[in-house]
């Protein structure tokens, strides 16, 4: 049976992606793509992971950024560029125009997470905050290229950013040839188009599968023609974008097999994985991928699968939150609220119970005033760390036969 024909665009080649390859070459970190066999037997699939988040500025964004600043001519980088982003692209743009000699002005979203903020000016860039969005963020950053004859520097709907971005995709297939599908996260689209683009290419039996925030649906919507809202405060902030790319969206149509979405506590569970399992730390939107497999796990298993874990700025407050989060989702820590009377003893009898299953006690706080109870009665939420779920039920039922009225107050 014939292999089937590669599939290309005409905007951006295999050829343009193997010259940004060599134009990059040295200047941006060749990230290991490693194997994880707890992530394979977590999802069923054989599954390698594409380690970007260890570039200097912590994400994938360099290479189209610096493609694009290296294709400029003197002239136009001696003006200065100028780019709107929700972080990654901005530290990109910052640290390889710094080691340039360009100016770089970055318009960023206010809630844009300190860390990226703080590491963009770190770089040197003059930083400019407005919106809530990328797409909020835009808007302004196109005025002021204007005004002061700046180069915008587009984070996805760029041919010469998309080529830089299928670099990644080169490196993957070098180090894991017998892949059966790679899993990438959108937001505009600018590495999928180029991974897609380039993945295709050189294995037309590829399957290539995006994996979108269920908060901003913008491609999913576009390419199959769907109606639904991009709008929320996702963990994915990286990848929340409104408006898709018409570059990206032409070559997404060409090149991906599926977009899959994916809720907010499937991007919170991958984050907390790559920190368990892989001993690295993820932001949301790189975690998306791996979201994707938990959250549709019979798509591809039993299949030889690629992830790319697209960067690693992540606030730390954030993070901690995150993790917190995924321990009380597994059971492992709870917040339990006992209704007892408030008399002499009651809670010593409830703190026995809980030393009886070995439940450690980490918070308790004791309500008498705000409540409904009965004056005679009093509740108390306990916070307090078990060694899983069913550990965890096997305390609540010996505090129920106790005569105590147990209520967890849970997390979605």
């Amino acid at each position: 049976m014939a292999s089937p024909a590669p599939i290309t665009s005409a905007i951006v080649t295999l050829a343009d992606i193997e010259a940004a390859a060599q134009r990059i070459k040295g200047a941006v970190i060749r990230t290991p793509t490693m194997i994880s066999r707890t992530l394979s037997d977590a999802t069923g699939a054989t599954i390698w992971v594409k380690f970007e988040n260890l570039q200097f500025t912590a994400a994938y964004k360099e290479r189209g950024a610096l493609n694009k600043l290296l294709l400029m001519d003197p002239e136009t980088r001696s003006r200065g560029v100028i780019a709107a982003s929700a972080g990654n692209h901005a530290q990109a743009v910052a640290y390889h125009g710094k080691r340039l000699g360009v100016p770089v002005t970055i318009v960023m979203p206010r809630p844009t997470p300190t860390i990226k903020v703080m590491q963009t000016e770190g770089h040197g860039a003059q930083i400019v905050l407005h919106g809530e969005t990328y797409d909020d963020a835009y808007e302004p950053a196109m005025r002021l290229a204007a005004e002061r004859a700046l180069t915008f520097v587009h984070p996805f709907d760029d041919a010469e950013v998309i080529a830089g971005q299928g670099t990644v995709a080169l490196e993957m297939l070098a180090d894991a040839p017998d892949l059966d599908a790679l899993v990438v996260p959108i937001g505009g689209g600018g590495l999928i188009s180029g991974i897609g683009t380039a993945a295709k290419a050189l294995r037309p039996d590829i399957e290539v599968i995006g994996a979108q925030a269920e908060l901003y649906p913008s491609m999913y919507c576009k390419i199959g023609g769907h109606e639904l809202p991009s709008a929320g405060d996702t963990i994915a902030e990286g990848i929340a974008v409104k408006q898709p790319g018409e570059l990206t969206s032409q070559i997404i149509a060409d090149v991906v097999d599926e977009i899959l979405l994916v809720s907010e506590n499937y991007i919170e569970t991958a984050i907390s994985l790559f920190l368990q399992i892989e001993k690295t730390v993820v932001e949301g939107a790189g975690a998306a991928g791996l979201a994707a497999l938990l959250a549709h796990p019979e798509r591809l298993r039993g299949r030889r699968v690629g992830l790319v874990l697209t960067g690693g700025n992540i606030d730390t407050r954030l993070l901690a939150t995150v993790l917190l989060r995924d321990l009380a989702r597994s059971g492992r820590m709870a917040r339990l609220r006992i209704q007892l009377q408030d008399r002499p003893g009651a809670l010593y009898a409830v703190v026995k119970i809980f030393d009886r299953h070995r439940v450690n006690i980490v918070e308790i706080d004791h309500q008498r005033v705000f409540t409904t109870l009965p004056a005679k009665d009093a509740y108390i939420d306990v916070e307090c760390e078990a060694r899983g779920a069913s550990h965890l039920q096997a305390l609540v039922e010996d505090l129920q036969r106790g005569g105590f009225k147990v209520e967890p107050v849970g997390i979605r």
